[in-house]
């Protein structure tokens, strides 16, 4: 899967692509993530690729040309089947999303900054719009590292253990259940006899019902 990323910062990204999982999955050729600087594609001296809002106000608003460039010339090279604006008001990204996004082959995310982008982006170029939650950063770029990084784990050959990423939190609509390892007594304090016993039906009867307990408790609204 290839990620083609648009941002005014490329690097705030050079890190969370850069270790662990991504890194891996980045070697084995599992995924292509490029990131693109969005002034190489201003059209002015000073590579300027924001101006004042028209109507007055506060902050600066990204311009329709150096996107409306920079999308143009990645279209040119293959078709993509989303363009994800990373942005507070868009649908908050849920497991059910990354699942349904791990399933594509080519994605550009766009990174926003200063007060906004120019609403002609959105309505000419944006397919999708994702948020992380319910507050404001400074800019798309962790936004758009938290996506990837959501996506690309559930990409076959990129976990380990290709049953890890199916019994994580959210997978089905359930927080995870408690996990333990040795000790098993430490200072005291036990392991739950059951994961000792060597009874896997037993054992995945009790971690049912720990994350039904653990969800009832912290997320009751995923049982609705």
């Amino acid at each position: 899967m290839r990620f083609d990323i648009i941002t005014v910062l490329p690097a705030l990204l050079e890190s969370p692509f850069a270790h662990s999982i991504l890194q891996r999955a980045k070697k084995k050729g599992l995924t292509e993530i490029y990131v693109h600087n969005l002034r190489d594609y201003a059209d002015n001296k000073h590579k300027n690729v924001d101006d004042y809002p028209y109507g007055g106000g506060s902050g600066m608003v990204m311009s329709i040309g150096p996107f409306a460039a920079c999308i143009g010339k990645l279209k040119e090279e293959r078709h993509y089947d989303e363009v994800i604006f990373m942005t507070p008001d868009g649908e908050v990204l849920t497991q059910t999303a990354a699942n349904q996004l791990s399933s594509l082959k080519n994605v550009i995310i766009l990174c926003g900054h200063y007060k906004g982008i120019d609403q002609r982006i959105r309505d000419l170029f944006v397919t999708r719009e994702i948020s992380i939650g319910d507050y404001v950063l400074s800019g798309g770029e962790l936004p758009a590292a938290v996506l990837v990084d959501a996506i690309v784990r559930l990409l076959p050959g990129v976990l380990s253990d290709e049953t890890s990423a199916l019994s994580d939190s959210f997978q089905g609509e359930l927080l995870d259940a408690p996990v333990y390892t040795r000790p098993a007594n430490w200072n005291g304090l036990e392991v739950p006899p059951v994961l000792l016993s060597g009874n896997q039906a037993a054992i995945d009867n009790w971690r049912h019902e720990r994350a039904l307990e653990r969800t009832r408790e912290r997320r009751p609204d995923l049982l609705e």
